[in-house]
């Protein structure tokens, strides 16, 4: 009789971890369905390029590049048919124009996105105030502009959010738009960060702007704006350039008298 117990209090045991085992199995086989979206991707790391346009037609910014941001509904450039135009500006440090391109900004009722970095909040979270009670979109570009492609999904995760977090935590707002530092990505990165609830941005209008030693060149700068608008381009200029914050104003205006629109990002059609 004895004996007879004991078989079974063994058999029990055995039962149990039998199930326990087949328990666990199923949860890690739900954690690795859940996070091979992101783990099994490339992540081969990609630098965002363009090939110019002519007479105003929408720029090649390469078909396997631009399918990776496509992918996962990320932003590189708008409808062709639609004249419509989105400006950005990446701010990765203040350098005294911001003013007066908000100030631009406003006479002209035109809404941008500025792409700000964690130093940027921390140094100049007036104008950020600022920004956000004008109506214009605040972006995050990491916020310690990392080269994303070279660091753990958990680096991007720690980059990202703390400066998401410090924009929410001083004015309630939160980001949805990230711009990848340098235009550095990878299908790994671009995946990992929309988990993290984030649309990525690139553009189709790029110039050297934000080289210091290349100011005093304005003739330059509206001649590269305004031959290459097309439509529904994103356009990138940075707020450290003074070329930019003294030929914005003309430029806004030349681009609608040449019948284009400027749009917000939360517009943005393809």
């Amino acid at each position: 009789m004895k004996e007879s117990n004991i078989n079974k209090i063994t058999k029990f045991i055995m039962m149990a971890f039998v199930f326990l085992f087949s328990f666990s199995l199923i949860n890690m086989n739900e954690k690795t369905i859940e996070t091979s979206s992101v783990s099994l991707v490339s992540d081969k790391k990609i630098e965002w390029g363009i090939k110019r346009g002519k007479n105003h037609s929408q720029p090649d910014l390469g078909s396997s590049n631009k399918s990776i941001i496509d992918k996962y509904e990320g932003i590189t450039m708008g409808n062709s048919e639609k004249p419509y135009i989105y400006l950005t500006f990446d701010c990765g440090y203040e350098a005294g124009y911001t003013e007066k391109i908000l100030e631009t900004l406003k006479q002209n009722n035109v809404k941008a996105t500025f792409f700000i970095t964690g130093h940027y909040l921390n140094s100049a979270s007036d104008l950020v105030k600022k920004m956000i009670d004008e109506g214009h979109i605040i972006g995050n570009h990491t916020a310690d502009h990392i080269c994303m492609p070279e660091v753990s999904n958990e680096e991007i995760k720690e980059d990202i959010m703390e400066l998401h977090t410090a924009l929410y935590e001083k004015f309630n707002y939160e980001m949805k738009y990230i711009r990848p530092p340098e235009g550095e990505f990878s299908e790994r990165t671009v995946a990992y960060t929309n988990t993290l609830g984030y649309k990525t941005v690139m553009w189709s209008f790029a110039y050297e702007d934000w080289n210091e030693d290349k100011q005093g060149r304005e003739e330059f700068g509206k001649s590269k704006i305004l031959d290459n608008v097309h439509n529904g381009e994103v356009m990138l200029l940075h707020s450290t350039s003074k070329d930019n914050c003294n030929i914005l104003d003309y430029c806004i205006k030349e681009i609608k008298n040449m019948g284009y629109e400027f749009k917000s990002l939360d517009e943005f059609e393809n």
